[in-house]
């Protein structure tokens, strides 16, 4: 079974966005909720992952992550109202 890569955004509680990789989704919320994933997340306490992206291969998946790291916030809050909403 190939694995899968995935793009995500986080909503945190004082509204900031973070943006990152994975290959487990669900490990990876629960790591950024013990302070484990990121030093942003230790210092923003995620609330809820808004939007997620699955890719084929771990190129195409930080290819997004670095492609919405260059968006604005509001450019990034239209991709999750898209997409959740």
């Amino acid at each position: 079974m190939e694995e899968k890569h995935y793009t995500y955004l986080l909503l945190c509680e004082n509204n900031k966005l973070y943006c990152g990789y994975t290959n487990d989704p669900d490990r990876r919320f629960q790591a950024h909720l013990t302070g484990k994933a990121s030093k942003f997340t230790r210092a923003n306490k995620p609330i809820e992952m808004v939007y997620i992206k699955e890719f084929e291969t771990k190129s195409e998946a930080m290819r997004e992550e670095c492609r919405i790291k260059k968006l604005s916030k509001s450019q990034k809050e239209e991709l999750f109202a898209k997409k959740i909403r």
